[in-house]
């Protein structure tokens, strides 16, 4: 899709009788499309009319979290924190209300409001989220999944940023194994976590483990072009 059609589809959904036409999907799939393009002011207007669309199905409908969901990422990458955070909590409560509190939707939502919240220096708040969001997944997924890798990666982002990289090395580690094994020695993810954690290496004075896997990230990364 591009911006000229893009752009059309804006001015549609912003008009009130093209509101009335326009269906809860098509809403979503072009502030996905605009997210895509890097588009956030475009995206939040859309996403904004893609509320009120799946409010029409009912306040505490799945579609309705789905739609604040997107809302706040939009909003998160545009740095706008304030507005973000009760827009996650609002999704948040209608996914608890939906699926109750074991979910991958509960877990996602907890897992970006953590992010959120450590991006933004607030890290007491951040920790129980994000500890919250990997004890669901394990509960959901099992201990080897890629999306508690991902849970446990941010855990250990988050000790780094308190300036605690010993707390954070058994997450990196962990989030290293995972990958390694549920995605595979050469994935980029895994060159990822082994560039995080020979960073983490170097701020504990453990140059040669660093010198290490910054090497094996290098081979990885230079094997894939």
């Amino acid at each position: 899709m591009n911006r000229r059609i893009l752009a059309a589809i804006v001015l549609l959904l912003s008009s009130p009788a093209a509101c009335q036409q326009q269906t809860w999907e098509s809403a979503m799939a072009a502030g996905q499309q605009a997210v895509q393009q890097g588009n956030y002011a475009e995206a939040e207007r859309i996403f904004l009319v893609a509320v009120k669309k799946a409010e029409e199905f009912g306040r505490e409908d799945r579609r309705v979290a789905l739609s604040l969901s997107q809302l706040a990422q939009v909003y998160a990458g545009q740095g706008k924190h304030v507005e973000a955070e009760p827009v996650y909590l609002q999704a948040l409560k209608i996914y608890q209300a939906v699926h109750g509190e074991n979910h991958a939707d509960v877990a996602a939502t907890l897992n970006n409001l953590g992010v959120l919240h450590r991006m933004y220096g607030q890290y007491a708040e951040a920790e129980p989220l994000l500890t919250r969001a990997l004890d669901i997944k394990e509960r959901l997924l099992g201990a080897e999944h890629p999306d508690v890798a991902l849970s446990a990666a941010n855990l250990g982002q988050l000790w780094v940023a308190q300036g605690q990289p010993d707390k954070a090395e058994p997450f990196y580690r962990r989030a290293l194994a995972i990958r390694q094994k549920a995605l595979g020695p050469s994935h980029p993810e895994v060159a990822k976590t082994l560039e995080d954690l020979a960073n983490l290496l170097r701020k504990l004075g453990r140059k040669d483990e660093a010198a290490a896997f910054e090497l094996r990230a290098r081979d990885i990364r230079a094997k894939r072009g």
